[in-house]
């Protein structure tokens, strides 16, 4: 298996990448394709020490900065290590493609180049969610800030595909984030896509309130981008909040000092189970091929998780279970209009 991945994106560039892919050949076996400035891949191969032969490079003479009109710059910058990636991806040369770079381009570029499965009406973006109960799945996180009522259906089976085979989850519970758990609750996408939802062949158990995701009530989180986007970042921001004033307290004094230290190992338990390098990155769900998106400050081991992540995806053969669940809806709903 060959995992593509982009040198040339993210807070840390070449050292998170670098180290992170090394990890991932010498752990899971796969073979990495990694992109970007080849004389500086091949001094930082050479300062971590790797002589192996599972890491190939390809040059790339281009880079898409996070500044830059995702449409244009994946039409303009042929050359750069993201449209190289994603072409890998297309053409089959690569299994996967794992990028921390600029998430509208990586977004855009997925649709255009990779394009997506057939039957599929817009992809979304899949995050992994730390819950109380483990781990939940949501999305879209920030894709499409408008939907459709059929989109989110879409969403939903591949969440619950998704779900199944990755998190090893049975029979997956599937919820439509909404301000209630009624039916009937919200705006007109909401009711639509909860009668929607209710009539396909998933394990859809309702409407979910927001304050009941950390939970861990339900394994897949279904709404649109703006509503997915804004509970990702109100998230991260809350809980990097909540670690700072935990922080300033347990500084405080002699005494909360003397009660951090005996409490430190909890701390860093807690602290690990909502570490977004444990889950690798976001996928791309709905494209023809495996397109990752890895946390724009991602470390060696975010990286190495993320290749996981493709690993264990294609592994799966999620593209082709979706393919062949959106094929047996659109039969249904052909034979539908047709009564």
């Amino acid at each position: 298996m060959k995992i593509a991945v982009d040198t040339m994106g993210g807070d840390q560039g070449l050292l998170a990448t670098v180290k992170g892919s090394i990890d991932a050949v010498e752990e899971l076996g796969v073979n990495v394709i990694l992109i970007g400035d080849q004389k500086a891949i091949k001094d930082e191969l050479f300062r971590n020490g790797y002589t192996g032969e599972r890491i190939e490079i390809i040059n790339a003479e281009e880079f898409i900065t996070n500044d830059e009109e995702p449409a244009m710059a994946i039409r303009r910058k042929k050359k750069s290590s993201m449209v190289i990636g994603l072409n890998l991806v297309k053409d089959k040369e690569a299994d996967a493609f794992v990028s921390s770079g600029s998430t509208g381009a990586l977004l855009t570029g997925g649709l255009l180049i990779v394009k997506r499965i057939k039957g599929i009406d817009r992809a979304a973006l899949a995050i992994p969610y730390p819950t109380k109960k483990g781990i939940s799945l949501l999305l879209d996180a920030g894709a499409n800030t408008d939907c459709k009522a059929k989109y989110l259906q879409q969403f939903a089976i591949m969440g619950s595909i998704y779900a199944e085979k990755v998190f090893n989850i049975s029979n997956p519970k599937v919820s439509l984030v909404n301000i209630g758990t009624e039916e009937g609750k919200g705006n007109e996408l909401a009711k639509e896509a909860f009668n929607m939802l209710k009539n396909t062949n998933i394990n859809f158990i309702g409407n979910i309130e927001a304050r009941d995701i950390p939970k861990g009530e339900s394994d897949v989180l279904i709404c649109d981008g703006f509503v997915g986007n804004v509970i990702l970042k109100l998230t991260e921001g809350l809980a990097m909040t909540i670690f700072s004033m935990l922080k300033e307290e347990f500084m405080s004094s002699f005494t909360s000092k003397i009660g951090a230290l005996l409490l430190k190992s909890s701390f860093k338990d807690f602290k690990a189970r909502l570490d977004y390098t444990e889950y690798g990155g976001a996928l791309l769900l709905g494209t023809k091929g495996v397109v990752i998106k890895a946390h724009g400050s991602s470390d060696a081991k975010a990286i190495k998780n993320a290749i996981r992540q493709a690993k264990i995806f294609v592994e799966n053969e999620i593209i082709e279970k979706i393919e062949e669940h959106i094929s047996v809806l659109e039969d249904k709903c052909d034979i539908e209009e047709k009564l």
